[in-house]
């Protein structure tokens, strides 16, 4: 199953903080939209290998740019009025710009497979990680225990309490939540739909601690990126109830 690779953004935020291309105000208003989930893997994995329709996938991915430019245009006014003119000095974390050169081109395309890898392996890493911490919470009957303690104020919102776990997995990693989303066996899928969109939007506590493991070789702060992402999957979550309750092909309900 493709894994939502969606760090580059905050990678590359990164490295432009430690160029001094960018303030680190800018940066983190950079940060706060630009980490995502692809198109191959909301079309291609959510919509056609879980949910079988390919409309479902298409309904996500313009639910979550959508929703991606409404945080951009939010965190237009993040810090609007400070500005840190001050270059950021690069001390272990050197990453001098360089000018591509038929003399250098093998040591530049060499630096970046080397990081790209890295930041691959480092995805797979906090993916199988918390893979068993659900596992953990799910045998050991934390994820039971949450069910029946949010029970009573899910029927009062009127959501069925057989998609709580799901959402609870997705809190904390994005792929098994969505997995379990899609199992949900509901006549108003809509629902699902819903929340997968909130899921993808948030991305989950792995991606956040993963995005944290970057940020923390600059002086950007991780604040912007938390809030940026909460309102992306709320943003997205309102989009596509809009879309499902306004465009008829997009209303899957039985």
């Amino acid at each position: 199953m493709a894994k939502p690779v969606i760090l580059f953004g905050a990678k590359i935020a990164v490295n432009f903080r430690n160029n001094n291309i960018c303030t680190k105000e800018e940066c983190e208003r950079l940060l706060s939209f630009t980490n995502n989930s692809g198109p191959l893997f909301i079309i291609g994995t959510c919509g056609i290998s879980l949910f079988g329709n390919y409309l479902i996938g298409i309904l996500l991915f313009i639910t979550h740019i959508l929703a991606c430019i409404t945080v951009g245009i939010i965190f237009k006014f993040w810090k609007k009025n400070t500005s840190t003119n001050v270059k950021y000095k690069v001390t272990k974390y050197d990453n001098k710009l360089q000018n591509i050169t038929v003399s250098n081109l093998g040591e530049i395309l060499g630096s970046s497979i080397q990081s790209a890898i890295s930041t691959i392996l480092m995805i797979g890493g906090f993916v199988v990680l918390f893979s068993v911490v659900i596992s953990i919470l799910n045998v050991s009957g934390i994820t039971n225990l949450v069910c029946i303690l949010l029970e009573p104020i899910c029927h009062t919102l009127g959501i069925p309490s057989k998609i709580i776990a799901s959402i609870f997995t997705g809190l904390f990693e994005i792929t098994n939540g969505i997995s379990m989303v899609s199992l949900v066996n509901l006549k108003n899928i809509s629902l699902n739909i819903i929340v997968t969109a909130f899921l993808l939007g948030f991305g989950g506590l792995s991606v956040l601690l993963q995005v944290f493991s970057i940020v923390s070789k600059s002086d950007l702060s991780i604040k912007p990126y938390v809030i940026g992402k909460i309102l992306h999957g709320f943003f997205a979550a309102i989009y596509t109830f809009l879309f499902i309750n306004i465009f008829p092909f997009f209303n899957l309900n039985l």
